[in-house]
Parts: C-alpha cells; structure tokens; sequence
C-alpha cells in the first residue's frame, strides 16, 4: 500500500484498528508532506524512518530520538513506539513498513546464500531480524534505492510484485548496514559476546541522544546518563568503537548542522552559532576553520 498524506488518529471516527491492521498484511510505504502530527502509541513491524526535510521525533523505550535529513531510523518487528511531527517547518517523511512474513524470507535467503553475514541469527523459519534501533547516516546506495521506490509508485501506482522487489532490495541494503554495526560490537572491551552487544547498544544511545539534542547544552553526565553508563565507561569505550571521543563527535554533529546552515539559509553567523549549540561566535569560527580550512563567512560565499 502506498501513502500519500499521515492520517489523522484524532479525526471523529477515525478507525485506529483497522489503519493499523493493515500494517501486518501489506508492505507500506508513506511518502508525505507535514507539518503536524501525532502518533501517541503504536505497536509496528519493521520499518524505516527517514525524512527528507523538517524532521521527525519518536519515542522508543522512554528514548526520545530526531529523524532528520541523512539519517534514518530502524525498528524492530513488535516495538511499541509514539512519534510526532511538532514544526513550525514543513517535513516530508518516508517511511516503509516491512510486512513480517516478507522480511523473513529476504532475511532468510540471504543467510542461505551467505551463512556469516548475520551470525547472530539462527536460521530457522521462527527467528525474526532485529536490527540495532539506532540512528546511522543514508548512504547514496541506500538514498538511490528508496528514490527508485518512491519514482515506481508516484509514476505505476502499488504494483505488488513490482514494489516486493524494489523493498526485497532495500531490505538487502539495510542488512548489509547491520552486518557492519555487528562489526563494531566486536570493537567493544569486553570478553563476552552479550555484553559487547548490550555496550555497543548504549554508545548508541550516546549517539542519538546527541544528534537529537545537539542545539542544548547538554554535559558529559546527562550523555552518560542516558546510556546508563559511567563517564570513564563510555568515553573509553566509544574512543574503542568509533575512534573518536563522545565529546569530538558532538562537535563534529555541531559542525556539520552548521555547514547546511550555511548552505541552505540566510541565518547571521551568530544565530547559526546558537542554534548549533556552541558557547560563543569566536569559538565557533575557530573550530569550523580548524575543520574545513575556512572561515563561516567565506564558506557560505563559494557554497
């Protein structure tokens, strides 16, 4: 099925049970433009968030996580999440909904072609994939495969068989990611495999809830706080992982909220230096030309 517009879950008579009953018989994709809505609970199968503008925020086990442009959001068959669109600015989301007995047999045949590539998966008929629910960056692969979806339906409308192969091929693209977030966890200081996945999960907790709150001024404790884990813990394990410290990386999400900034808006220097979260103008400026060899200003003049 194939959506065009968000429905209103607060429009008189609006029939929640049947809108969400058809997330388990079909696969689904939304492809919609909003700048308001909200969805207070809802208990998906596995599915894709992305947005191309604006963003939007879930709530996942008490987590509260942004989906902006160049990211997206994976969650996981049964996961009960809520999530809003608050604006003001207008947001285009894509999302796609994995129909559970479609995912399986993708999962499944590719851990028949290639037995390693999921090794934390049984290969049995009943296991489901569960992916890391975490944000990661769109890679131009990925990007390039849901335009193409997207580019079918708006021009041939939901041809089934048509629309299975483009998702059997996203869901391909998708495991592949996750065969490299498995990688990481193996970078993780600690002897046993469960332990290295559960620490690997809370670093990225440390990630999204930096991404997501990258404007305050938010202190290594409440990041720490978040990913229920003490301040040596994490700064050693995520210089472990990601080869870089929890510190340097929010900077580098600030910096790079900035360079679109400078891109794509009129904003005075010293407002994209608030809204990025950083202390004062100067100190702004010497880490963006620390960064990109140039200054804010001149940046902005040959972009």
């Amino acid at each position: 099925m194939y959506f065009t517009s968000l429905p209103n879950h607060k429009t008189p008579g609006f029939n929640e049970a049947l809108h969400f009953s058809k997330f388990k018989k079909y696969n689904i994709v939304f492809n919609a433009l909003s700048d308001k809505s909200n969805c207070e609970r809802h208990v998906g199968c596995l599915s894709l968030k992305t947005v191309l503008s604006g963003e939007e925020w879930y709530t996942i086990d008490h987590r509260r996580i942004a989906v902006r442009p160049g990211q997206f959001l994976m969650l996981n068959n049964d996961q009960e999440y809520s999530c809003s669109i608050e604006g003001p600015e207008k947001t285009v989301i894509r999302s796609v909904f994995f129909r559970e007995e479609f995912a399986n047999k993708v999962l499944r045949d590719m851990l028949c072609s290639e037995d390693t590539l999921l090794d934390t998966y049984a290969d049995t008929e009943e296991k489901k994939p569960e992916f890391f629910q975490t944000l990661s960056a769109i890679d131009f692969a990925l990007q390039q495969k849901l335009q193409n979806l997207i580019t079918v339906l708006d021009e041939f409308g939901y041809d089934t068989h048509m629309v299975e192969e483009h998702l059997l091929f996203l869901l391909y693209d998708l495991i592949r990611k996750h065969k490299t977030a498995l990688g990481y966890t193996r970078k993780v200081k600690a002897l046993k495999p469960g332990t290295r996945v559960e620490i690997y999960k809370r670093l990225c907790m440390a990630k999204d809830f930096m991404h997501s709150t990258f404007m305050d001024k938010q202190g290594l404790h409440m990041i720490t706080h978040t990913a229920c884990l003490s301040t040596p813990q994490l700064t050693r394990q995520f210089k472990a992982v990601f080869k870089i410290t929890p510190h340097q990386y929010l900077t580098q999400i600030r910096l790079g909220h900035a360079e679109r900034l400078l891109k794509q808006s009129d904003m005075p220097v010293h407002e994209i230096t608030r809204a990025c979260g950083f202390e004062n103008t100067s100190a702004f400026c010497r880490l963006f030309r620390k960064a990109y060899g140039i200054s804010p200003q001149n940046f902005r003049t040959i972009n």
